[in-house]
């Protein structure tokens, strides 16, 4: 008697979406010592940026706003200190941060690694007419864009001498190559330790709501009242500061940046060029998007936008 076995998908779970995510600008914890008058200076300096963004959406669009505290790093600040100076400020410059999150629960939430769920759909793109030596982004770390940009170990790395000079080729390059190599995790202490610019990747795919966990969103927005704690890790990984909110998650992303931030936002780009969302999320989405109205690139990448100001 033959039987035949049925493995069951977890059911996708859906999450309300407004039309545009919009992230007060990033600081370093060090930015953050510089206590209450530069976050002023920042949310004025961003401020028309914000404006312009939500104006886009007058009318009958959605638009959330989020601050994410760099506390992965470092954690020189308390919480019960910054949070308020944060709010206070944003509010003196005309913003409301609607949520903040944690840099570190894009590590960690909970007993889910949200990081690791990334990493675990990174798709490297395989350069034209290589051979495969070069080892993959999860055996070392780190992921290009490009043919040339490193050698393999063993012979081929001991008779790189006697080979004529060649550049690095962009994989799919219109004319001209631009060509990188991006840093994921290192391992120091020999505990696994994300880069920046790869938690910056699952902050994007966190804010588009494309990452689950046996088919479930692995972070809900906890609302918070009240005075905040004096560890971070007493936060969950995004709390909600305003009632009035419209979703955390969103079709499209937008990020207000200084410039020094566009080397890490590049770097940003092309992981999520390499991350293969889950099909059933993405088609969920996809149709999610249509039964709104919601023109929705196929392509992951031309859901994210930056703007890039010194505010000159």
């Amino acid at each position: 008697m033959e039987v035949e076995v049925v493995t069951a998908r977890p059911r996708v779970q859906q999450v309300s979406r407004s039309h545009l995510s919009l992230e007060l600008g990033h600081l370093y914890m060090e930015d953050l010592l510089r206590g209450p008058k530069a976050l002023r200076e920042h949310f004025a300096m961003i401020k028309p940026w914000a404006d312009f963004a939500i104006a886009r959406h007058s009318g009958s669009g959605r638009v959330s706003t989020c601050f994410l505290v760099d506390e992965y790093f470092s954690r020189i600040r308390s919480p019960a200190e910054l949070i308020p100076e944060l709010i206070e400020a944003a509010a003196e410059a005309g913003i409301v941060i609607d949520y903040l999150a944690r840099e570190s629960g894009c590590a960690q939430a909970g007993e889910v690694s949200p990081a690791a769920l990334v990493m675990a759909r990174i798709v490297s793109i395989p350069p034209q007419g290589t051979n495969g030596l070069r080892p993959s982004a999860h055996e070392t770390g780190w992921l290009t864009n490009s043919e040339g940009m490193s050698r393999a170990g063993g012979v081929d790395q001991a008779m790189a001498a006697l080979r004529p000079w060649s550049p690095p080729k962009e994989n799919g390059a219109r004319s001209h190559s631009i060509c990188m190599d991006v840093q994921l995790w290192d391992a120091p202490d020999g505990v696994r330790r994300w880069s920046c610019a790869f938690l910056a990747a699952v902050w994007q795919l966190l804010r588009l709501g494309l990452l689950r966990h046996e088919g479930k969103s692995i972070v809900t927005p906890a609302p918070w009242h009240g005075r905040h704690p004096d560890h971070w890790s007493e936060l969950p990984p995004v709390i909600k500061l305003s009632e009035r909110a419209h979703p955390f998650y969103a079709f499209r992303t937008m990020t207000v940046l200084e410039t020094r931030f566009a080397q890490v936002e590049a770097a940003v780009r092309t992981i999520l060029s390499q991350v293969a969302v889950d099909p059933a999320v993405s088609a969920l989405t996809a149709r999610q998007a249509a039964s709104q109205g919601i023109d929705l690139p196929d392509d992951l990448v031309q859901r994210i936008s930056h703007v890039f100001s010194d505010g000159v």
